[in-house]
């Protein structure tokens, strides 16, 4: 391909645009079919320096140092740079024990093991540096090419496809070197090469800064819906209302006429234990849920637990305990079973809403106090006790079940209590309750609700 075409002072974007070049030739190898005629194929063995680390040469953990030369792992590149802050160090000893995995300027990295072909170019170094094991160095024998445009082919199809080629029938995540050494590369001229170097680090640099900007929009858009839904589960819909205070530090104000209940009167902790699963059960462990969002996925029916779960029924609120600022927080809409890093949560009167309850965990201040009472420094965990006795605002039930509407979403499965109340006016008269309510017998009546607080 010849330079891109351009349109209206835009630079192209589609492949179909770019203008092609006259004549192409086939070269015979698998990845790489067809280029242009006057441009060679290159051998990484014959024109690039490879070296890692040789095993006996192993770094320990407890080799490393808070001071000295600088030694790299592949968890410290970051969109195609090494990210210095976070490098290890290791003793002048220790890096001058193998000379050939020094680092330089303009050296080009590639993880071997894992997470493979992952990249980093050093434009610059901040200190003596070397490699840990678990990746190759590699910097041009000859003048052939630029490192950059080298940067660009082990970035492109063409190596990912060298790479499913040769590992076509196994299982192990591992770039030998020799295997490495035997890829074969297309090599234009060095105008060339610079030509297209400057317009994929061209086109790069405006596809990261759309990027940039719509994960800012998107975060600005998550703020906004945070301090709405808190806005809602703790003010009400109604900006005139007056207020009173709750005597709660993170709560702050809540309508006048707004009850303020422990959760654990309101709302039972099922802890149901079960070793089967249904065949219309699904299974949700904490990797499932999304935080924040509470989307969940079913893991499948093929998942075996070998230890006890929790049962859940469709409806219930499931809250996880493990790490809790992760704010994973889902309501299935089907029946099914979860591990035990999962709090069951099911309201047991007719005060509270499924719905409002879900919305009510979901809020940062409600997450950011229950993640303050965790216990264990590498599993952090809270627990029923804490959040149970948790003060939360309570509207009153007509209200309480408007909160279906901001989800978008509603549970339409209702029916008249079993123990109807009397109604306090002719809108409270009209709110249907749930069929599964089980309403908490104190002093003759249930858990419903009141507007004192407890």
């Amino acid at each position: 391909m010849t330079a891109p075409a351009e349109k209206h002072g835009q630079i192209a974007n589609s492949p179909q645009q770019y203008r092609p070049y006259p004549v192409y030739k086939d070269v015979g190898v698998e990845w790489l079919r067809e280029i242009p005629a006057h441009w060679g194929v290159m051998k990484i063995k014959y024109s690039t320096y490879v070296k890692g680390r040789i095993g006996w040469q192993n770094l320990r953990s407890d080799e490393f140092t808070d001071s000295g030369p600088y030694c790299v792992t592949g968890t410290n590149f970051i969109e195609g740079r090494v990210l210095w802050g976070n490098c290890y160090h290791v003793t002048h000893e220790r890096y001058e024990q193998d000379p050939y995995i020094q680092l330089r300027p303009n050296d080009l990295l590639i993880t071997k093991d894992g997470s493979i072909g992952k990249l980093a170019l050093i434009d610059k170094l901040p200190g003596p540096a070397c490699l840990n094991s678990g990746i190759f160095v590699t910097r041009p024998l000859k003048d052939d090419y630029i490192p950059r445009f080298l940067y660009w082919i082990l970035e492109s199809k063409v190596f990912s496809d060298f790479i499913g080629y040769m590992t076509t029938g196994t299982t192990i995540q591992h770039l030998y070197q020799y295997v490495f050494e035997s890829f074969q590369y297309p090599l234009p001229p060095l105008p060339e090469q610079e030509a297209i170097v400057r317009y994929l680090d061209y086109v790069e640099r405006r596809i990261r800064r759309y990027i940039d900007a719509k994960q800012k929009l998107v975060g600005l858009l998550e703020e906004l819906k945070q301090a709405t839904v808190h806005h809602a589960v703790t003010r009400g819909l109604d900006p005139d209302v007056p207020l009173k205070p709750s005597g709660v530090e993170w709560l702050g104000d809540v309508p006048a006429h707004w009850a303020l209940r422990r959760l654990k009167l309101s709302v039972t902790n099922s802890t149901e234990q079960t070793n089967k699963r249904h065949e219309h059960e699904i299974y949700l462990a904490l990797e499932h849920v999304e935080s924040w969002t509470g989307r969940y996925s079913d893991a499948g029916p093929d998942v075996v637990f070998d230890s006890q779960v929790k049962r859940f029924r469709a409806g219930d609120v499931l809250f996880g305990k493990l790490r809790p600022y992760l704010a994973k927080v889902a309501r299935p809409d089907r029946d099914g079973v979860c591990v035990g890093e999962f709090l069951v949560l099911r309201p047991c009167g007719c005060a509270m809403s499924p719905e409002y309850l879900k919305w009510l965990l979901r809020t940062k201040p409600v997450i950011d106090a229950i993640n303050a009472s965790t216990y264990g420094a590498k599993m952090p965990r809270t627990n029923w006790r804490f959040i149970g006795s948790m003060k939360q605002p309570l509207p009153p039930p007509p209200r309480t079940r408007g909160y279906r509407r901001i989800s978008g979403q509603g549970d339409r499965r209702h029916r008249h209590c079993p123990q109807q109340h009397p109604p306090r006016d002719r809108t409270a008269a009209r709110i249907p309750h749930r069929a599964d309510c089980r309403c908490r017998q104190r002093q003759g009546g249930c858990a419903g609700y009141s507007g004192s607080s407890a």
